[in-house]
């Protein structure tokens, strides 16, 4: 153990918590259950523990994550994709709950990383109900495509039967959503000001409060990193590549991105925008994607101002 304290990574599934510490040999598991967490809790408690990192597990590690956080313990939630190129760098290739909980440990102990927000029930309720709502959206996408070539009249009939059911259902959520943002007046306040936006309407501005909490937090360099919307070079020797949008949120950069094509042509501003880059012979996605980075700089400085969106300004 150094002075600093233990470095443990937690391989989390949903019935089981993999458990090693980088200092230590042995690994060992726990349930991911209340009594899970509550043992989990309880040997941190009596230890100096610098670091807990553990990656995202389609929701399963949301409850240890919460516990560890309200026992005021450091606990990192890792970016998986990160944490698999880091194995590759080591050259780990077998794959264990155990392997993999030693791997997080190692990369919590060796690079930086930083503490996810403080968990705020009605915001983890709002990114649940925006994830069923994409999914949602996309079910619909796909039926109606299978529509279109389907030609059996009881198969359209049945796709018709689905794709109404589904809209119902989206009718819900949106519903739904509205009535938990309208319970709070921080996330009222803040929906308001992001609506204001001529452009943003409510899908948005849910998924934005939702999945994107950070963006009163962050300036606008490291929420475009954040949202997968920020350009990376492509250089080496004399070769100069097209720089190009990467990783990031993609739930959110698809909705900022559908967003920024209906502010490119009705928003004063970036309608503006949008054809200067046009005219200066920019493609028409690199100019969307253009939009949709100066659209979230503007929604951060309206969130951080408290101030309604002005054009005249």
């Amino acid at each position: 153990m150094s002075d600093d304290g233990l470095t443990m990574g937690i391989d989390v599934s949903k019935l089981w918590l993999d458990i090693a510490v980088a200092e230590c040999p042995d690994g060992w598991r726990l349930s991911n259950d209340p009594a899970g967490w509550a043992d989990l809790v309880e040997w941190c408690r009596t230890r100096k523990v610098r670091a807990i990192g553990l990656e995202p597990s389609g929701g399963y590690e949301r409850n240890v994550v919460g516990a560890l956080q309200r026992a005021d313990l450091p606990v990192r939630v890792l970016n998986s994709h990160r944490v698999r190129q880091y194995a590759g760098a080591l050259g780990i290739l077998a794959k264990t709950d155990q392997i993999d909980a030693r791997l997080i440990a190692r990369y919590t102990a060796a690079l930086p990383t930083r503490s996810p927000r403080p968990h705020d029930p009605l915001i983890a309720l709002m990114a649940e109900l925006v994830n069923a709502r994409r999914q949602i959206t996309e079910d619909k996408v796909r039926l109606g495509n299978q529509e279109a070539q389907v030609h059996d009249p009881v198969l359209r009939r049945m796709i018709t039967h689905r794709l109404r059911r589904l809209q119902a259902e989206l009718l819900l959520i949106d519903k739904r959503l509205a009535q938990i943002v309208a319970s709070d007046a921080g996330l009222c306040a803040k929906d308001r000001l992001i609506q204001s936006f001529k452009g943003a309407g409510p899908v948005l501005s849910y998924t934005l409060l939702a999945l994107l909490p950070e963006i009163v937090d962050l300036d606008r360099r490291q929420i475009a990193a954040l949202t997968g919307l920020a350009p990376y070079d492509d250089q080496s020797g004399k070769r100069t590549g097209k720089r190009s949008i990467w990783g990031g949120r993609a739930p959110v950069r698809k909705v900022v991105y559908m967003a920024a094509l209906t502010a490119a042509h009705h928003n004063p501003v970036l309608r503006t925008f949008h054809q200067r880059l046009i005219a200066d012979g920019k493609s028409p996605k690199v100019a969307i994607v253009a939009v949709a980075r100066r659209m979230l700089g503007i929604i951060i400085a309206l969130l951080k101002t408290a101030q309604k969106w002005n054009p005249q300004h």
